[in-house]
């Protein structure tokens, strides 16, 4: 019984495989080990055990202990040496009979969208990342380097511009009196929910939606190439495969998937597709 786990910084998907081939699901919250201390990881990984005992008897009308799990694939944020022993540590106490195979989000994405081809995988969604893959391994990384200093095109750092774009009266008058209104958000109330408050890159992230509504804006729209495009100058065109598919997972992409197909290909680039969530496509990757 194998277990196949995509866990990013806002969101964990757990997926079981049954007898039957059909995966039983569940979800909990994300973990990163890189900003998570090891009680947090370990207390999401003890919960998830815990609610496939719990929920999975009700299913199948057996009982299960997490003891019956014999493989787990664990894709996570942040889970790269050492930083990973944590997830390692917490999942081998969660699922103790399990063969444990714990690897980056960003290989989950690249298995995900290129199988066993070559090809080009990108990340985005709260956070950004990508890689040059051979069908089997990454082989080239351009580090994210995370939301402050990197991360283009992710939805904390959209997120960031948007929103500062909108305190400094950057886009037309409407715009930003709309923004504030529809968060019901002060200058006062951003400032500490950035500056105060824990985990502003969700915070910010959570801004996509609306920018998502606005993105035929005749502001908002160049805004948005702009950024998407500066995700390829910095990242996607250091692999210098032009030739390669380039594609994507994560919410950011699958929400302005027009003009990330637009910046793909004014940098000259071979877009390949979109996939807002990897962990069905993984799920196939290790059950299929």
């Amino acid at each position: 019984m194998k277990l196949i786990v995509d866990s990013g910084s806002t969101k964990t998907s757990w997926r079981l495989q049954l007898g039957s081939g059909i995966p039983f699901p569940i979800e909990t919250i994300g973990v990163n080990p890189v900003r998570d201390d090891a009680e947090a990881v370990r207390q999401v990984i003890i919960t998830a055990a815990r609610s496939f005992e719990r929920e999975l008897p009700l299913f199948q009308h057996q009982d299960f202990t997490a003891s019956s799990v014999s493989e787990v694939y664990f894709y996570g944020a942040g889970c790269v040496q050492p930083y990973s022993e944590v997830v390692r540590e917490s999942l081998a106490e969660g699922f103790p009979k399990a063969e444990l195979f714990v690897e980056s989000d960003l290989l989950g994405a690249a298995r995900a969208l290129c199988g066993h081809s070559e090809g080009i995988a990108c990340i985005m969604g709260t956070g950004s990342n990508s890689c040059l893959y051979d069908g089997d391994k990454i082989v080239k990384n351009v580090s994210p380097l995370g939301w402050i200093l990197g991360d283009e095109g992710s939805g904390a750092v959209l997120g960031r511009l948007f929103v500062g774009a909108v305190l400094k009266q950057q886009f037309h008058k409407s715009l930003c009196t709309s923004f504030l209104k529809y968060h019901n958000l002060t200058q006062a109330d951003i400032i500490d929910r950035v500056y105060r408050q824990p985990l502003p890159n969700r915070f910010l992230a959570s801004l996509v939606p609306y920018i998502s509504r606005v993105q035929g804006d005749r502001e908002v729209r160049p805004f948005l190439l702009r950024e998407f495009r500066r995700f390829f100058k910095r990242n996607v065109l250091a692999y210098r495969r032009p030739d390669l598919p380039v594609n994507f997972v994560g919410g950011v992409a699958a929400a302005f998937e027009d003009l990330v197909r637009e910046a793909t290909e004014k940098e000259k680039l071979t877009f390949g597709f979109i996939e807002k969530s990897p962990i069905d496509k993984i799920y196939q990757y290790h059950c299929g």
